[in-house]
């Protein structure tokens, strides 16, 4: 399936104990190779800035169970400026869209500072709906989520499985790019997330290797548990 242009794909999502990625780890390695972008063995830094509307739909349309949502974040890679990208995630029941639109850091701080008037020019289809919504929804900067990523890819079928470990939620900044941004751990106990990526089918070697069942599987949301430690601890 397509939208936008783009392929939609399919996200399973686990909650594992830290044993259990001992032994998947294992497994993967021994099959598919570790992402292009690690930076270690440990894979490498995701740090996204969410934003929500005055209603908090994001939030809410997720805690309620909505077939239909999106939300849109500024996602960032160790730290750096080099690779900032605008994303807008959007769902339909089990079927995901990804879309994606280059920033610089300058765009980036001049969103934080409220000046969003020079989207008004763009062209190109994501940022002109960012100004849209940006516009009509009150949207603002939400929450900052912060993970590492390990990451196995599987080329041939486009098929991706991440261990996201260390989840914590921005405190008290917005700046992405601060290197000592204070976070605070958003899973509660000996908890990571383990996440299959798949378009049209799930190898069934990878099936197997990673040994996902239903009754594992859960609604996960970064978002959701870095927007519930922050509203705990504040802003």
């Amino acid at each position: 399936m397509h939208g936008n242009g783009n392929m939609l794909r399919h996200e399973l999502k686990y909650y594992i104990h830290p044993h259990e990625y001992v032994g998947l780890r294992s497994r993967m390695r021994a099959l598919l190779p570790l992402d292009r972008h690690s930076v270690s063995d440990e894979g490498y830094h995701i740090r996204s800035l969410y934003f929500d509307d005055a209603r908090e739909s994001a939030l809410y349309d997720k805690l309620n169970g909505y077939f239909q949502r999106k939300k849109y974040r500024i996602r960032i890679y160790n730290v750096s400026d080099r690779f900032i990208r605008l994303e807008r995630k959007s769902k339909w029941n089990e079927y995901v869209l990804k879309e994606s639109a280059a920033l610089t850091r300058g765009q980036v701080y001049r969103l934080l500072e409220g000046d969003i008037d020079w989207l008004a020019d763009e062209r190109q289809r994501l940022l002109a709906d960012f100004y849209r919504d940006l516009k009509e929804g009150a949207m603002k900067p939400s929450v900052i989520v912060d993970y590492i990523r390990e990451a196995y890819v599987d080329e041939p079928t486009n098929t991706r499985i991440t261990f996201d470990k260390q989840l914590a939620a921005g405190l008290h900044s917005f700046d992405l790019f601060d290197p000592n941004l204070a976070t605070w751990e958003a899973i509660q106990g000996p908890r990571m997330i383990m996440e299959v990526k798949f378009h049209r089918f799930l190898p069934g070697t990878i099936r197997s290797l990673s040994q996902v069942s239903a009754h594992q599987r859960s609604t996960i949301s970064k978002y959701v548990l870095c927007k519930e430690r922050q509203k705990v601890y504040g802003r």
